[in-house]
């Protein structure tokens, strides 16, 4: 897998016929790993492990309804109160953090209203807290 600009995290891999398979860290659970959960393992090893925000308080790819539509978002944090601190949108590397995945996690944000909305593939991380956007993972 691509190298990212999260340190590296201990993930537990197998090999399930030709697939690689990841053990959420959050959700316990085997997936296949895409590009993109590479990156979304990657970003929830970096805020337990760094951040130090317990597992707890981080939510996985759980669904949403935004205007009679079933939507999923990658992963949030919540404050002890139950208030969603902050929306992370993960993309996979080869995919950029564009106008589009803004857009999205606007989308998120009307029913979220988080104080902190992150939106990374990995390599690059954008993260808009009190007006402004700024960029890297130390933002997080």
């Amino acid at each position: 897998m691509t190298p990212l600009s999260f340190p590296p995290t201990p993930l537990s891999l197998r090999k399930v016929g030709e697939q690689i398979h990841v053990q959420c860290l959050i959700r316990k659970k085997w997936l296949v790993l895409t590009p993109e959960e590479w990156v979304r393992q990657h970003v929830i090893g970096y805020l337990v492990h760094v951040k130090n925000i317990p597992s707890g308080s981080i939510s996985v790819e759980k669904a949403l309804t935004y205007h009679q539509r079933l939507k999923r978002w990658d992963i949030a944090t919540f404050d002890a109160e139950g208030n969603a601190s902050m929306l992370i949108e993960c993309k996979q590397p080869k995919v950029a953090c564009s106008a589009e995945v803004l857009v999205q996690i606007s989308a998120y944000q009307k029913i979220f209203q988080a104080k902190k909305l992150v939106i990374t593939n990995g390599l690059r991380c954008h993260v808009y807290q009190g007006g402004d956007w700024k960029e890297g993972i130390e933002e997080i």
